[in-house]
């Protein structure tokens, strides 16, 4: 019976198993604050619809996020840290184009353009992209071990 190795064994040069946990540790509370801060402002936004309302979509983030850091925290395999690495990035793309570029609506998806910075959005935006470099190292780390052997 094969079993799927977890996170990397450490090596010279490689994170320790402190670092690797702490590392986890932080993408998945990046990725929690994510969660709570989507489920928090979903109800604000569920009067902008066009086939879907952004409130949902919110809650459709604060889903994917709070499933990534379960699976970041206690699954710890490449699909796992792929799925968490494509929230984070994902969200963090979106928050921002949906800031700086009037997309209009897109077929069901409302316009969820929103030329301003608030609070939330800050921490939202901060979650993500802490979230997003941890699993970055995360998955660079596993590659690179993956190359040394």
């Amino acid at each position: 019976m094969s079993t799927q190795p977890t996170d990397p064994p450490t090596r010279q040069g490689a994170l320790g198993p402190f670092a690797w946990a702490a590392t986890r540790v932080l993408a998945a509370a990046g990725l929690a604050v994510d969660a709570y801060l989507h489920a928090h402002l979903a109800a604000r936004y569920d009067t902008i619809t066009s086939g879907i309302s952004q409130g949902t979509l919110f809650r459709l983030e604060a889903a994917l996020a709070a499933l990534a850091a379960l699976l970041v925290l206690f699954w710890r395999r490449l699909p796992g840290d792929l799925f968490a690495a494509a929230v984070a990035i994902g969200g963090l793309a979106l928050l921002l184009v949906y800031r700086y570029v009037n997309v209009g609506e897109l077929g069901p998806i409302p316009d969820m353009y929103e030329p301003v910075w608030y609070g939330e959005k800050q921490a939202t935006a901060m979650a993500q992209a802490v979230a997003a470099l941890a699993m970055l190292y995360l998955l660079l780390t596993r590659l690179r071990r993956r190359r040394a052997h």
